[in-house]
């Protein structure tokens, strides 16, 4: 435990703990949506936020932010409106935004490919009081969307007409959930980086889906293992001095594929169960479905 005598990995792992919790907590909406790739093109965008903020000489992680924001609303925007040409609109929009973060960063007085390579794969020595304060402040507005709003956004993820018929502004939510994702990258580029937080943002949610189809216990198992891989990948970076990102990645896939192979068994004596407990003169086709009151609910 000698590395909390040291100050630059009390902020990483406090850092590490606010990308455990915020990353798969707007990741499961973004899975339910079926856009597990939105974090990767957000963190493309930002990219161009890292350069502007060296270049003006204000904070990388609140100008990656505001641009992350406006880049998450163009997005939005773009799949309202692009129709066919959506895709060539948002694959400008995500390699305009690596494009200009390279070059910002190299146009800013004391810009490099370095300080740039950084915030592409994380970095625990780099992480300064002022990137705790921001991401702090960051994170505590992920939560409140997540967790305040969960049913709301849980709904329109679900099915956006019948949430729309049931009198919710699902355009507007649909914008909170993309700007969430938004803010979401850049609390955690300091930790993960912006290559890899889309990696932190899904796979923990399916490693849950593994062993669960209750929304909320999905919820609640996927940000408890957020928080393990990020704690463990900081402290293993620390001690094998490599890239606390790839690290941190590698390990929550490992997870994904021993959750994997546990859920495999319990899954075959859930089948087991089910087709013991069905009436004998009920072909399996004719069967019952089960109940909203049944194990296999999807709540929230």
């Amino acid at each position: 435990m000698d590395f909390l005598d040291y100050a630059f990995m009390q902020r990483a792992l406090l850092a590490a703990v606010l990308v455990g919790v915020t990353a798969p907590a707007i990741g499961i909406y973004l899975v339910q949506r079926r856009q597990a790739l939105m974090g990767d093109g957000i963190g493309h965008v930002a990219m161009t936020g890292v350069g502007l903020g060296f270049l003006l000489s204000w904070s990388p992680v609140w100008m990656a932010t505001l641009v992350s924001v406006l880049g998450a609303v163009l997005m939005e925007l773009i799949r309202w409106y692009g129709r066919t040409r959506g895709d060539i609109a948002l694959a400008m929009l995500f390699y305009g935004g690596m494009a200009g973060g390279v070059m910002f960063i190299n146009l800013a007085p004391s810009g490099s490919n370095a300080n740039l390579t950084s915030y592409l794969f994380g970095s625990l020595s780099t992480v300064s009081e002022s990137d705790v304060t921001a991401i702090c402040l960051l994170a505590a507005f992920v939560v409140l969307v997540t967790i305040g709003l969960r049913r709301q956004l849980f709904a329109v993820s679900q099915d956006e007409e019948f949430a729309r018929v049931t009198g919710l502004p699902v355009r507007a939510l649909n914008l909170l959930t993309a700007i969430t994702a938004a803010v979401t990258v850049t609390v955690a580029m300091r930790v993960v980086g912006l290559l890899l937080v889309s990696a932190l943002m899904v796979v923990p949610v399916a490693a849950a889906q593994q062993l669960t189809r209750s929304f909320a216990a999905t919820f609640a198992i996927a940000v408890a293992l957020g928080v393990t891989v990020t704690l463990g990948g900081t402290v293993t970076s620390y001690y094998q001095d490599v890239p606390p990102g790839a690290t941190i990645v590698l390990l929550t896939i490992g997870a994904f594929v021993v959750l994997t192979v546990l859920a495999a068994p319990l899954a075959r004596r859930r089948a087991r169960a089910l087709t013991a407990a069905q009436p004998a003169g009920d072909p399996a086709e004719c069967a019952i479905p089960a109940t909203r009151g049944s194990g296999d609910e999807v709540g929230v």
